[in-house]
């Protein structure tokens, strides 16, 4: 079996590293610190399956599979995070990941989804992320404001909500300013805000934060 890890933080990476490593002594598992790195392994090797944060410099985890799903790539991705799933997990489901779990739940959870993704081929759905699932089609609407957002949108989205500048922004996702004023007016268009204290009060009363 061939594992790839993908964390920005070595500790979080060194500690997966070895819970996977007793579960499955016989397996290779390799380390990546980037979202680019981790494309560029998926591109010269094969692997089985791929556990990855969502934040990470380069490419967010969304952005990476997106790029998979645009290369063809069949291997199933587990998306691993600090954030709880109402803020991210449907938006990963959607874009393919067979798995969304919190940081805080992996050590329990991470074998067990392994272990049933790799022998059923389907996704791994804890009870938090189907009462999610649940609510979206009890409610048979087309959700929030904020899911009307692209992936890219959302991310720009929660950097204004949290205060950072353009500059801050531009920095921390690796785009240039510009790009991010015009992600902004998308965001304020898509959602019918004026402001930037527009965004603070919905992610707020959102829970986003």
């Amino acid at each position: 079996m061939k594992i790839l890890l993908a964390d920005d933080h070595t500790i979080v990476r060194r500690g997966l590293s070895s819970i996977l490593s007793e579960a499955y002594p016989h397996a290779v598992i390799e380390e990546v610190s980037n979202g680019v790195d981790l494309i560029k392994k998926t591109i010269k090797q094969h692997w089985d399956i791929i556990i990855s944060d969502i934040s990470m410099p380069g490419k967010t985890g969304l952005e990476v599979l997106k790029e998979l799903k645009e290369q063809g790539s069949k291997v199933p991705v587990i998306i691993l995070s600090v954030h709880m799933p109402e803020l991210y997990a449907l938006r990963c489901i959607k874009a393919g990941a067979f798995a969304y779990l919190t940081k805080e739940s992996a050590p329990e959870l991470l074998v067990t989804a392994v272990n049933h993704i790799l022998s059923t081929n389907k996704k791994f759905i804890t009870p938090d992320i189907a009462i999610l699932l649940a609510g979206i089609f009890e409610n048979n609407t087309e959700g929030t404001a904020h899911e009307k957002l692209s992936n890219r949108e959302f991310e720009v989205f929660k950097q204004l909500a949290a205060g950072k500048s353009g500059v801050e922004i531009a920095e921390t996702l690796q785009i240039s300013v510009g790009t991010v004023s015009t992600y902004r007016t998308r965001i304020l268009e898509k959602m019918s805000m004026q402001t930037n204290a527009d965004i603070v009060r919905y992610a707020i009363e959102h829970n986003l934060l």
